[in-house]
């Protein structure tokens, strides 16, 4: 297909770099913030006296929301454009951070932490950001954009981090969680960088409405096969992310190694996003996810197995990092390049939904299993065989183009 120019119409200022700039800094900023959280579930119990299982409970509905206002996030997105959306999240986003300092129980913790902040994320999603930056550059880079705008998450992660458990140990969780609110204010100005303008230019062959272009993907085997596997990738990464940091002081490790293996996901996870956005310009995506998820099944299963050192958690984290978020480029990529990209955020949004239902099951069962045995061992043993069947569930999917791409054909859009 040759190469064809997506710009938007836009004032003069707006141009590809511009975009993609503040893009990626939306992405770092709330993918940074967020992924910060499972270093307060140590101090935060312990402080208020709640279990493991109500901070989990708290992190699951905050995937679970995240999930369930993403397509809507995605749709108001590619119906008015990210400004506003993007905009009105940062806002939401800030008031649950805060409220967590104020929660006095677990219900205004599940609240503030869990549907607000969820809420917040979703209309903050790098998903939406990327989206945008993908609209300004041609079909040959976008999966190479995927890869940046994922990559930036992770630089938020590998900020945010060490960052956190330094204001932790100096000032507490509060005045910690008070700070990122502050931080995560900044992406509201950052969204007037992005193109207010939803619609792609020169695009041959778009829905007029998001909901025939939903029809279509739900009648797609390769979409549906798609969302299943993602369900594992959230399933993973939640966990991890969650509750390693504490997972580490049950080993008697000091709080700062979780907070460094979280960090060392986060700046592994830069190159193995960027290179897998190199390698979907390229090579089949189904085949690439399908061998990242059979490799972290692989990794599980080893880190299982040996005795945990400080050094040992640090290859693993740095492992995974390769591992971590590279399914995105890969995920977005197949949707882009099956159904185009006119409601791409609407559609990614629905494929995310699944990535949080997996989210929302690692993060609270996590926590439920601890409290029942005493060990995340069975966590990481579910975690090896759906990293299994995650790698077997992608082999199956068609990428190519649909008909209507393939022949600049109109799709049916009746509802």
């Amino acid at each position: 297909m040759p190469s064809m120019d997506f710009r938007l119409s836009a004032t003069s200022w707006q141009t590809p770099l511009v975009v993609l700039v503040g893009g990626c800094l939306i992405s770092l900023i709330g993918f940074g913030a967020r992924s910060s959280y499972g270093l307060y579930m140590g101090p935060i119990t312990e402080q208020m006296g709640w279990s493991r299982e109500t901070f989990a409970f708290a992190m699951a509905l905050q995937n679970l929301f995240w999930g369930l206002c993403l397509p809507l996030s995605g749709m108001l997105a590619d119906r008015f454009g990210p400004v506003v959306v993007i905009g009105l999240g940062a806002i939401v986003y800030a008031l649950g951070t805060f409220g967590v300092t104020m929660a006095d129980s677990a219900g205004a913790l599940h609240l503030a932490g869990g549907v607000l902040v969820g809420t917040g994320v979703a209309f903050t999603a790098f998903s939406l950001a990327t989206a945008a930056m993908v609209r300004v550059v041609g079909i040959e880079r976008r999966s190479l954009v995927f890869g940046l705008g994922t990559a930036a998450g992770s630089v938020g992660q590998v900020l945010y981090s060490p960052i956190t458990q330094a204001v932790i140990e100096s000032y507490g969780w509060s005045f910690s969680l008070a700070l990122s609110a502050l931080t995560v204010c900044a992406i509201l100005p950052l969204a007037f960088l992005l193109p207010s303008d939803p619609r792609v230019r020169e695009e041959n062959v778009v829905h007029s409405s998001s909901f025939g272009a939903i029809k279509e993907a739900f009648g797609h085997r390769g979409f549906l096969l798609l969302t299943a596997g993602f369900f594992v990738c959230g399933f993973h990464v939640a966990f991890i992310t969650v509750h390693l940091p504490i997972y580490v002081t049950d080993l008697s490790l000091a709080p700062m190694v979780g907070a460094i293996a979280i960090s060392l996901i986060g700046i592994f996870n830069i190159l193995g996003s960027v290179l897998s956005g190199i390698y979907g310009q390229r090579f089949s995506k189904k085949i690439g996810l399908s061998g990242i998820y059979g490799l972290r099944a692989l990794v599980l299963f080893i880190f299982l197995l040996i005795p945990k050192t400080a050094l040992v958690i640090y290859i693993f984290a740095g492992t995974m990092g390769l591992l971590w978020l590279s399914t995105v480029p890969l995920t977005a990529g197949i949707v882009a390049q099956v159904f185009g990209i006119r409601y791409m955020a609407t559609l990614f949004g629905f494929v995310f939904l699944s990535h949080q239902l997996g989210s929302f099951i690692g993060v609270w069962l996590g926590g439920y299993l601890h409290d029942l045995t005493g060990s995340y061992d069975l966590m990481w043993q579910m975690g090896v065989v759906m990293g299994l069947l995650a790698a077997i569930v992608h082999l199956p999917i068609d990428e190519a183009p649909v008909a209507r791409l393939r022949k600049g054909q109109w799709a049916d859009d009746s509802v």
